[in-house]
């Protein structure tokens, strides 16, 4: 025991308390009469058994203290009885948890067990480590399901979707998105529709914030950018997000609702999400508001696409788009699937299309504020592909008209390199989740038992000095390159995309996507973040800026070179 609590333990001996009342009833006591020794059994009797329980629970107090310290060296956080390691977790949420995951990470080489409160289901395993990355997502894949707990926790929201699927019903959903993903008719509809959005629609409602000299969020522009990308390849609708004026589109605010108030069920123990839920209580309600406007939208977009093909003739040109493809399958017992699984299917691939691109690109132009000679050498690459065009045209007369080919786009090397430093440091999706089927063991000697929910920390493995050098946390995409080539990493260090059978099927299509809208943007405009604007995290599903992205749009005179 500590010397300080040798002392106290000591101080509270009871033979060693009475020596000190004795010692202080011949001092400060008056000798003679019945008071006196009245007074002194009274001091006794009553005052001594309370000093003697406040040491003893002081001196409880402080070995648990210290012994709750102990364990945090060892493990990574205190752990206190009762309660675990829960007071650190609400201490984290208070400030930035990816930071305060990613700082324990480092401290812990990669790996800890974070224990919950005794009898709750919040314990699990959290990982940044490649190797462990690799074995659980490709080596071991069928041992580590998404799993109950997580499919329980996501189920109001993704339902039997593909991101919270498993085993068959994963399998049958992914075999249909790839076909159709990689079919040449896919493609020409995405960059067909891209590039309607981004000329038609997202440039303009830039002008109109230079001409009204107003702030513009860019997040929430580049979120409405991607929605109605998302709604046009996905289902053939067009929801009109973005357009002048940004009109207010209640199921855009709802799902990110929905997905900030799903992702509280992983940071509080299932009874009580269950108890808030049964009870229609905080963010439980506010996520059943929610869902019901996001259902809203996916129940009108499935009832207008089946009344579509109801009255379609047989000479009618075929839809393309996902819903339709979906709604053409039959299920194992030969039947259509039901409108609740098409709902799933909508909602899953809006979560996938509409925030991963949107959230990337939005701190990507945030780190080119902190790092303006990044922009400049975007801006030089774009021109020189665009000065070596064989149509001779003078691009710098058509800034405002140009458009970018894919080929030119393909080209844009150091564009990429510059947008996967921007997901290594600021991933879509942040963290992940998985379950242990059987008992196992990590490469790097972690203990796996059946049942147990294993967290990987997307996030953290971008600052991780083991992974990425001293420098990891500085934006610099020349780390990409070789050979001024860009050059992936391992997806099992770069996780932006997961890996494994579950590798992103829109990887490709993302990067296009991205590389696109920030061509377009940059080589228009200057993008200055407005002063003072506060930029963190938010809690959710997907990496959202806490307050979005307050900027200020001034156009590009290439004639000057500025």
């Amino acid at each position: 025991m500590p010397m300080h609590s040798h002392n106290i333990m000591t101080l509270i001996n009871p033979k060693n308390m009475a020596a000190i009342i004795s010692s202080s009833n011949n001092s400060s006591v008056p000798r003679g009469g019945a008071g006196a020794g009245g007074g002194g059994v009274f001091f006794f009797s009553v005052f001594v058994p309370e000093v003697q329980m406040l040491e003893l629970a002081l001196a409880v107090t402080v070995f648990v203290t210290i012994h709750a310290l102990r364990q945090g060296k060892k493990h990574g956080l205190a752990y206190w009885p009762v309660v675990g390691m829960l007071p650190s977790l609400i201490l984290g949420l208070q400030k930035d948890m990816y930071e305060w995951i990613s700082r324990v990470l480092c401290r812990m080489n990669g790996t800890f067990t974070f224990r919950g409160p005794w009898f709750t289901n919040l314990n699990c395993v959290v990982t940044s480590d490649p190797r462990n990355l690799e074995y659980l997502l490709k080596t071991r894949f069928s041992n580590f399901p998404k799993g109950e707990y997580f499919r329980s926790n996501v189920q109001d929201l993704l339902g039997d979707g593909i991101f919270s699927a498993d085993n068959e019903m994963w399998q049958s959903q992914r075999k249909t998105a790839s076909l159709e993903f990689h079919s040449a008719k896919f493609r020409n509809l995405t960059t067909n529709s891209l590039l309607e959005l981004v000329h038609s629609r997202l440039l303009p409602v830039m002008e109109d914030s230079i001409n009204q000299s107003t702030p513009l969020d860019l997040q929430d522009v580049l979120l409405r950018l991607t929605f109605d990308n998302v709604c046009m390849i996905a289902f053939g609708v067009d929801p009109g997000c973005l357009r002048p004026g940004l009109p207010e589109i209640p199921f855009a605010q709802a799902f990110e609702a929905a997905t900030e108030a799903t992702i509280t069920r992983f940071v509080v123990p299932t009874f009580i999400w269950r108890s808030m839920k049964y009870f229609c209580l905080g963010t439980e309600r506010a996520l059943k508001q929610s869902l019901k406007k996001v259902d809203e939208f996916a129940e009108e977009v499935i009832r207008t696409r089946k009344k579509e093909l109801a009255l379609a003739s047989d000479g009618t040109k075929q839809r393309s788009d996902l819903l339709t493809v979906f709604m053409g399958l039959r299920d194992e017992d030969g039947r259509p699937f039901s409108d609740k699984f098409l709902r799933d299917i909508c909602v899953n691939f809006i979560l996938a299309g509409r925030d991963t691109s949107s959230v990337a690109l939005s701190w990507f132009f945030w780190l080119l504020n902190r790092k303006p000679e990044v922009e400049e050498r975007i801006l030089g690459e774009i021109c020189g592909i665009l000065n070596s065009r064989e149509d001779g045209a003078d691009t710098e007369k058509n800034q405002e008209t140009l458009v970018f080919k894919p080929e030119e786009i393909k080209k844009m090397e150091y564009l990429q390199a510059a947008l996967s430093e921007a997901l290594r440091l600021y991933p879509s999706v942040p963290v992940d989740h998985k379950e242990v089927l059987e008992d196992d063991v990590f490469p790097d000697g972690t203990v796996l038992k059946k049942g147990t929910k294993v967290i990987y920390a997307i996030y953290a493995m971008g600052r991780m000095e083991a992974l990425w050098g001293k420098d990891c946390r500085e934006f610099k995409p020349e780390r990409w390159l070789r050979d001024g080539r860009f050059m992936s990493e391992s997806a099992y260090k770069f996780t932006a995309f997961n890996g494994g059978p579950r590798l992103c099927l829109g990887k490709d299509f993302a990067y296009y996507q991205m590389k696109f809208a920030a061509a377009s943007i940059l080589y228009r405009y200057h993008v200055k973040l407005v002063e003072n604007h506060p930029v963190s995290p938010k809690m959710a599903l997907t990496l959202y800026m806490k307050h979005g992205l307050k900027v200020t749009l001034s156009r590009r005179d290439l004639n000057n070179n500025e």
